[in-house]
């Protein structure tokens, strides 16, 4: 099956936070007492754009970019006028379509009063704010720098200064939590109106703080309780599930995360960031990661030694790799989506299919690759089932 060029993002990691949280498993890296050399980053980020576009020179020719994605550690470290020269030059460089998403994740603690007019300005048209939870006694478990005040401060000082489009993260089955607790959360999250709302639950990830040293987390069956309450209000309040962890307004689904669950590709740029290219000429699907540490990533200057890693994905582990984003999604996807994305006959995955649907996992639908509500609460071992 011929493979087809999906939409294209662009993803730009910024390493930095002030205070590593315990739970994070993510590239990110606190602050010293040396201040990070943000200009001199900006600058390998875009010599480290330009690498990728001379390596891919093929596989981007005439493609725009749909969506750009400032994630981190916190990006919002980073001033606007910092952030306007990156995207100036991005835009330089590549095609940048007219009514691109461009988000900026926002750590209610850094943000200084007046900085959104300046993301605003710089062309940033989303911001993202980690808030995690509105229980001062929650943050401060959570490592958390920001109160629930500072949070609610900063969601309507970005308001004020003209962002229509603001989503906020929510975490669940807290330390010692209670549903009654959780459903707080979100009546808190609600109040401010955001257009977007991430809820998921915390969960311990290897090599972090509280992997080493467990919190008292609700089990299972609470966690599960919590979830199903807050998906409730949600969508009482308007507010429709579309993946696993995310709830929009209408028309205020987060374009970004959506072409990465519908097996889109993005160029990824910045220390540990991760891409991902289909080339319809040679029918390949190509991941390609940065070096992981800031300081090997700034030695690296913008040359090889930048690359931490490239693959070319395997027709074998094409099936999973599509599952393992396409299944979030509660609409699930066009089933013809399938081998335009991977370039593999629908047959491929046949076996695999039966069953999913004989386990009453994947509704029985020739049209539409669409997991049922038991297979989105058993999502590990319906995409197992795609595994080589």
């Amino acid at each position: 099956m011929p493979l087809i060029a999906p939409p294209l993002s662009l993803y730009i990691h910024m390493p930095w936070c002030v205070k590593k949280c315990p739970y994070c498993d993510f590239n990110s890296h606190g602050l010293r007492s040396e201040p990070p050399p943000y200009a001199a980053y900006i600058d390998l980020l875009l010599a480290d754009l330009d690498a990728d576009i001379r390596d891919f020179a093929a596989a981007l020719a005439g493609r725009p970019i749909v969506s750009i994605f400032f994630g981190g550690g916190t990006p919002s470290l980073f001033a606007p006028e910092l952030i306007a020269r990156l995207l100036d030059g991005v835009h330089q460089r590549l095609r940048v379509a007219d009514n691109a998403e461009i988000t900026l994740e926002t750590n209610p603690g850094t943000v200084e009063h007046g900085r959104f007019d300046g993301y605003l300005a710089a062309g940033v048209n989303r911001i993202s704010f980690g808030v995690q939870s509105f229980d001062d006694d929650k943050l401060r478990r959570l490592g958390r720098i920001h109160s629930a005040v500072e949070a609610e401060a900063a969601v309507k000082s970005a308001q004020d200064a003209g962002y229509a489009n603001i989503n906020l993260d929510l975490m669940y089955a807290l330390p010692q939590q209670t549903p009654d607790g959780a459903l707080a959360d979100v009546e808190r999250a609600l109040a401010l109106a955001p257009t977007h709302i991430s809820h998921y639950q915390l969960t311990l990830e290897p090599n972090t703080a509280f992997a080493a040293n467990p919190p008292p987390l609700p089990d299972d069956d609470h966690a599960w309780a919590m979830q199903e309450a807050c998906e409730q209000r949600l969508a009482a309040a308007g507010y429709a599930q579309y993946e696993i962890s995310a709830y929009a307004q209408p028309g205020r689904r987060c374009a970004h995360n959506l072409n990465y669950w519908q097996f889109g590709d993005y160029l990824g740029i910045g220390a540990g960031a991760h891409g991902k290219l289909s080339d319809a000429g040679s029918g390949r699907v190509h991941r390609r990661w940065k070096t992981r540490h800031p300081r090997a990533y700034l030695e690296a200057t913008g040359g090889e030694a930048r690359i931490g890693g490239d693959s070319v994905v395997g027709a074998a582990e094409l099936p999973f790799e599509y599952m393992l984003n396409a299944l979030r999604l509660v609409d699930g996807v066009p089933l013809a989506e399938f081998a335009e994305r991977t370039g593999l006959d629908v047959k491929s995955i046949a076996a695999a299919l039966a069953d999913a649907r004989q386990r009453s996992w994947l509704r029985d639908d020739p049209q539409r690759l669409h997991t049922t509500a038991l297979g989105q609460r058993f999502l590990n071992d319906v995409i197992a089932g795609f595994l080589a």
